[in-house]
């Protein structure tokens, strides 16, 4: 069966570079936009702890959803194609993200933010300087979560017609194709694994 995928991969080595690109668009400006989003909410709710409870209870609500029935539900609002696709995956990509940024920044030593404070330095110089260095391992960590993640659940995206790898999958399920269906499986482990690393 390897020696199969790996001819069906060289075959149609332009079929499977077009998916290929697609997944890596679809996924990344997913994870670009949850990003930014997801740092801003755990820079927030660690400012306001009081609505912490509230935020990461919402955003895990959402988390337990599963994936397709967040795609059907979206349909109605985006319609069917990549961008129902990127925000389901934004929701998703969003908990690790708030949630590692959140806890990053909240455990930073108040004795460090003390000594800070009476260095004269200002709310943000704070945070950029001294909280947001000492939070960082905390914070990429759930930024890798979000992107292997991503990578992975791109691939149902192409049952509501979106593009990526997904699409090989499909198609080889719809065939009856496991090769097909093999081979992209394949190509998404191994794209997950390489930005995973």
């Amino acid at each position: 069966m390897i020696i199969q995928i790996f001819k069906i991969l060289l075959e149609r080595k332009n079929f499977f570079l077009d998916l290929l690109w697609q997944h890596i668009y679809i996924s990344f400006t997913a994870v670009i936009i949850a990003a930014v989003i997801g740092l801003g909410i755990g820079i927030f709710i660690e400012r306001f702890r009081y609505t912490s409870k509230i935020v990461l209870s919402a955003v895990n609500f959402l988390y337990t959803i599963p994936s397709i029935a967040l795609l059907g539900f979206l349909i109605p609002f985006s319609g069917i194609g990549n961008k129902t696709a990127i925000t389901a995956l934004i929701i998703y990509a969003m908990l690790p993200m708030v949630r590692n940024t959140y806890i990053g920044l909240a455990n930073v030593s108040p004795a460090i933010l003390e000594a800070s404070k009476g260095m004269g330095s200002t709310k943000w110089q704070t945070l950029f300087r001294i909280k947001f260095p000492l939070a960082f391992p905390v914070i990429f960590s759930g930024f890798r979560s979000m992107v292997t993640m991503t990578i992975a659940l791109a691939g149902i995206a192409s049952f509501i017609g979106a593009g990526g790898l997904g699409v090989a999958i499909y198609r080889g399920i719809t065939t009856n194709n496991p090769i097909m269906t093999m081979a992209g499986s394949l190509l998404i482990a191994l794209l997950a694994i390489f930005f995973d690393t």
